[in-house]
């Protein structure tokens, strides 16, 4: 963890009436945009920013000295460092010294490995289920092992389902589907992000995550212009009745 970096929340943007910071920690600029044009998207729109660019084998961050290339360029900056953990490997990448460079590294577990060893991308056609049951069964087990395998920060995008099963989440998503990854985070100080792209996790997730003692950062998870938005986080927060202490900030 970058300490010195992350220690710099001059002016950190809270909602009024909840008291809770709005930080976007899942912003993508990824060349659509510069980082000054980001930041007068966020002050435009009262949050903070974390940007995070894709980190692991094969990605734009795949060895120390991309990474740090990345921090350099990213350091004069008020915003919080962070990568998009790829792969299962992504930690063999980079020194444990370049990694605690960054805020935080976050991850999800959204290329799922199918049984014939290909590895799906779960927000694509590509993901074709027959079976949503034994899909989901293998996607929990997948999930926990991306918590627990290696060292990220923050859970992205959880509890995402693909297009051909989402309309059946809340019956797909049971109790016991939800303490077993609940469980994991917990265990390894994993937080679990609210997105406000694809409007998840659902309130009894949160609501039940925050009982068992779990944390949650906001995530807008868009690229360029579409940054900062995080009216589906604002909203779980009131309603799951959140407050400071169940939210994460790189630092904390």
């Amino acid at each position: 963890m970058n300490e010195t970096h992350a220690n710099h929340t001059d002016q950190m943007p809270l909602h009024s009436d909840l008291g809770i910071p709005l930080v976007d920690l899942h912003a993508h600029l990824e060349g659509q945009i510069s980082v000054e044009r980001a930041l007068e998207i966020a002050r435009a729109r009262g949050v903070r920013l974390g940007v995070v660019e894709h980190g692991g084998r094969g990605q734009a961050l795949h060895d120390d000295e991309t990474l740090r290339r990345y921090v350099e360029e990213m350091a004069p900056y008020s915003v919080y460092m962070g990568i998009q953990a790829e792969g299962l490997d992504w930690d063999h990448c980079f020194s444990e010294s370049a990694r605690a460079e960054l805020d935080y590294v976050l991850s999800d577990a959204l290329t799922f490995p199918e049984r014939d060893g290909r590895r799906v991308r779960l927000w694509t056609a590509e993901a074709q289920i027959d079976d949503a049951q034994d899909f989901m069964d293998r996607y929990i087990d997948f999930n926990v092992q991306v918590i627990s395998s290696t060292p990220i920060d923050i859970l992205a995008n959880a509890t995402f389902l693909p297009a051909a099963i989402v309309e059946a989440y809340d019956a797909l998503w049971t109790e016991r589907r939800m303490d077993a990854v609940i469980a994991a985070a917990v265990a390894h100080g994993v937080v679990i992000e609210i997105n406000a792209r694809y409007k998840i996790p659902s309130a009894t997730l949160i609501r039940r995550a925050k009982e068992a003692g779990a944390r949650f950062s906001f995530g807008s998870n868009q690229h360029g212009e579409q940054i900062g938005q995080l009216a589906y986080c604002v909203r779980m927060a009131r309603e799951c009745g959140l407050t400071r202490a169940d939210i994460y900030l790189p630092g904390d």
